[in-house]
């Protein structure tokens, strides 16, 4: 069976990703090495020092090398981070060929008509993904090309980030060596791990839930309709400890990952659970409410799933969701979290994790891993920027290479 050796590198505020896998044409994955490191130099899902997140990018290369024997020279890399911003779009051209069959060319066309949309010089295109198509007036077309008809429209949805976020993500990547396959929006990448077809065209909204930022993508008919970024993750969670326990990062994030829970429990027995950990000052130890701390804990949890009900609700998918929300990421390892939204929507609310892994795939059982793995199947499905930048789609979905189309940008506009 065909496989593919792809490397995907997931950027985040907390940690930083590098898996390189072989991926086969029926979608399994043989991960072949894992390089994890903590992030440095990045706030909510932006660079903010270069020297420090090449360093750690470096690291986690250079651990995935090791362990896979795969010299790495190139990766399909996830973005994110608060400056992330999207729109809707249509496109309308008239079918080229005399016989009136739609061809590649028409869809190219069509999607480069959407993009011409007002967007501020300080920002880019990150991606320009067709929702439907609509040929003569009939809608809800997902693939035109073969079809006969004398107009063609195309509905995108058109994601933009700002010129200097990418550009210094680029540079701290390229700096370690590694080329760039593509940028992949990573609420994008983590859906094609945690995602099935059928979720996608029942809609469903996928929550990634990092140490930063919090990335919403409402998926509906089979393709992505709304995406946004909320600037709160794991590490408010974290810092909420910090403030009211009066409590060192470290011992927070200790006591968060031990003993935290979304729902701050009613028993006895919890209220009257003491946990015994080390103070600020040296040899200094302090006594933490194990109820206290469950209830700062859901606190944040209730503040976090009232801005996701309000991006659904921005959507204009509120109560349209029969598949509900899949969580992933880092937080959405807290426990009773899944419950607590549930309580609070009233639609169904599960755990994403990556499946059909094999090779060191104990590991990356987890949603934290979903963003990585998905890159991975990114690059099955897109293929690597140099093979698509000239126009026509790979395939119907009309992806444009993020990473060929900055650099053209750059030379354009840049002295």
């Amino acid at each position: 069976m065909a496989h593919r050796t792809i490397v995907g590198i997931d950027v985040g505020t907390t940690k930083v990703c590098t898996i390189v896998g072989q991926v086969y044409d029926n979608g399994r994955i043989n991960v072949l090495g894992v390089g994890l490191t903590p992030s440095k130099g990045l706030d909510k899902g932006v660079v903010v020092n270069i020297d420090d997140a090449v360093n750690a990018i470096a690291t986690s290369v250079e651990k995935a090398e090791r362990l896979s024997g795969y010299r790495i020279n190139a990766a399909f890399v996830g973005i994110a981070g608060r400056h992330i911003q999207s729109l809707n779009s249509r496109g309308v051209v008239a079918v080229a060929r005399s016989d009136h069959e739609i061809t590649r060319h028409d869809v190219a066309r069509a999607v480069e008509a959407a993009q011409a949309v007002a967007i501020p010089t300080q920002r880019e295109v990150i991606h320009v993904i067709p929702r439907a198509y609509v040929v003569d007036g009939n809608e809800g077309i997902r693939d035109p090309i073969g079809m006969s008809g004398f107009r063609l429209e195309v509905e995108t949805h058109i994601i933009t980030g700002e010129v200097m976020a990418i550009q210094n993500l680029i540079k701290s990547v390229q700096k370690t060596g590694v080329e760039i396959d593509d940028l992949v929006l990573q609420p994008l990448a983590a859906g094609e791990a945690v995602l099935s077809a059928d979720d996608k065209d029942r809609s469903v909204v996928l929550v990634d839930i990092g140490g930063g930022t919090t990335d919403i993508a409402v998926f509906a008919q089979g393709g992505i309709w709304h995406t946004s970024v909320i600037p709160v993750g794991g590490n408010h969670f974290t810092n909420d400890i910090v403030i009211v326990q009066q409590t060192p990062h470290n011992t927070a994030e200790y006591l968060k990952l031990k003993y935290g829970a979304a729902i701050a429990g009613e028993t006895e027995e919890e209220s009257d659970d003491v946990i015994d950990v080390e103070g600020f000052a040296p040899g200094e130890r302090q006594q933490i409410s194990r109820r206290m701390l469950n209830q700062v804990l859901q606190a944040r949890a209730e503040e976090l799933t009232e801005l996701i009900y309000n991006e659904i609700r921005r959507s204009g998918y509120e109560g349209l969701l029969p598949a509900g929300i899949v969580l992933t990421g880092g937080t959405a390892q807290l426990p009773r979290l899944d419950e607590l939204m549930r309580d609070m929507l009233g639609i169904p609310v599960r755990i994403g994790t990556p499946a059909d892994l094999t090779g060191l795939a104990d590991t990356l059982n987890s949603p934290a891993y979903a963003t990585a793995i998905g890159l991975l199947r990114w690059g099955m499905r897109h293929g690597a920027s140099g093979l698509h930048s000239g126009g026509a789609p790979p395939e119907h979905g009309g992806w444009v290479s993020t990473y060929e189309r900055f650099k053209r940008w750059l030379k354009e506009f840049l002295p």
